[in-house]
């Protein structure tokens, strides 16, 4: 089973790391290796969520989100992502951002660097309504009662979520702002920046993510009504009763396309401190989304969010870490270590939370 689901991963591996060494020698193949290992570190996070929503999706959904899926998270997010960028923020024709990628390397980190800022608050502000819908929902399985039994409670204010998220935007762009002030101006004009693109995340969530749920709901809704009796194995394993097809199929894969596209920005952002160089990038962080996209139907097939009950709480606590190291990132430098630490740290005493409830259940 595990050969099977991760051979791709492996096969990828094998042809990164040779395209590495054809491309710039031995010194390549660290560097490339390094690269997917900062991948997985920074986004095992984002197999566990993935996971979660995943699982809901039929069959050949599931197989979209690994064939097109792929595409967009290694092609698009890994190679074509970075390039948009500068392209955008230097005001460049895309060809003229490939070439500066290509001859002027040094210029084209410092440019990408410059467009941190924005990068951040987008994907910070959309990871941060995914931290506080999940916190602020009562749910039956809760893994820190004395946090999420209060939190559950404040969960019942309508718009919550979107409040407190405004409030730390604005908190986060009127610091920036002081700080641009106190040292000259240089960044002033990126504070309004950080505001219009901190609100582009919090409205890309809640389009798509309202989209996904409602045909969800809708769907759930049609089939309840053909047959109120009927429910799959699925369901008595504890899985969603309906597969979704369809719209809600659809939109759940939109939503789960711009989830990895806001768990790739520190990826990307953070493997400038590393190399320079693009195409070394794809291929690293590449080989690295690969992984996690493997690990992703791993715990689909294994029904491992069933049999470890506080995996995604776990998972959810990580991304609301993440969404304020990439708020406080706009500002202040935060090492890449540390970003994934935290992730693993906390998605490890899960798991061991886990395991302790498991056995307790048994005796």
């Amino acid at each position: 089973m595990l050969l099977k689901t991760f051979r791709w991963a492996f096969a990828v591996t094998g042809l990164g790391l040779a395209a590495g060494v054809l491309y710039d020698g031995w010194t390549a193949l660290g560097l490339v290796a390094v690269l997917a290992v900062l991948e997985v570190s920074l986004s095992f996070d984002n197999a566990v969520i993935n996971a979660g929503i995943l699982e809901k999706l039929n069959a050949f959904w599931q197989k979209i989100f690994l064939t097109v899926g792929i595409l967009i998270a290694v092609f698009g997010m890994r190679l074509l992502f970075p390039v948009v960028i500068v392209a955008v923020s230097a005001r460049l024709a895309p060809a003229e951002a490939v070439h500066l990628a290509l001859t002027d390397k040094d210029r084209y980190q410092e440019l990408v660097t410059d467009a941190h800022p924005s990068i951040a608050a987008f994907g910070g502000m959309f990871l941060l309504m995914i931290f506080l819908d999940f916190v602020l929902e009562d749910r039956e399985v809760k893994w820190l009662g004395p946090v999420e039994r209060p939190l559950a409670r404040l969960g019942r204010i309508d718009m919550l979520s979107v409040c407190v998220a405004l409030g730390a935007l604005l908190v986060t762009a009127m610091t920036f702002a002081a700080h641009a002030h106190q040292h000259g101006g240089e960044h002033a004009d990126k504070a309004q920046t950080v505001l219009f693109s901190g609100v582009a995340g919090l409205i890309t969530y809640l389009v798509v993510g309202g989209l996904s749920g409602f045909f969800e709901s809708r769907l759930a809704a049609e089939e309840a009504g053909e047959d109120t009796g009927r429910r799959t194995e699925e369901a008595g394993a504890g899985r969603p009763a309906v597969a979704l097809a369809g719209r809600a199929a659809f939109f759940t894969f939109l939503y789960l396309e711009v989830l990895d596209a806001s768990f790739s920005f520190d990826g990307v952002i953070g493997a400038f401190a590393i190399t320079n160089d693009i195409v070394l990038m794809a291929l690293g962080l590449g080989i690295g989304a690969m992984y996690v996209r493997s690990l992703t139907v791993y715990l689909v097939r294994q029904g491992t969010l069933d049999d470890y009950i506080y995996l995604e709480h776990g998972a959810h606590y990580a991304i609301g870490a993440l969404a304020l190291v990439l708020l406080v990132s706009i500002q202040y430098e935060i090492n890449d270590i540390v970003t994934g630490l935290i992730g693993v740290t906390l998605i490890s005493a899960s798991f061991h939370s886990s395991v302790r409830h498991n056995r307790a259940a048994r005796r």
